[in-house]
């Protein structure tokens, strides 16, 4: 799945432990880069301190991936 072409940015893309149901809780971090210059297009939950993120490459140069930008929220102290 990680050659799949990422069309557009996560949008408050909550991050939950796999099998996890209910509520988010602190330390489940909410991802979102729908905004103008926003390149982030998928994450996945690894463990609790690391996510694999997937940046989407430059609209005019596909195949360069060389800045990020995306915002984190519901971090905990600890995280």
């Amino acid at each position: 799945a990680s050659d799949d072409i990422i069309a557009g940015n996560v949008s408050k893309y909550i991050v939950l432990p796999a099998g996890y149901c209910g509520q988010p809780k602190k330390g489940h971090l909410i991802f979102d880069a729908c905004f103008e210059s926003g390149n982030l297009g998928r994450v996945d939950h690894v463990t609790e301190f690391e996510y694999d993120l997937f940046i989407r490459p430059d609209t005019c140069n596909p195949r360069f991936r060389v800045w990020f930008n995306f915002t984190v929220e519901n971090v905990k102290e600890s995280q």
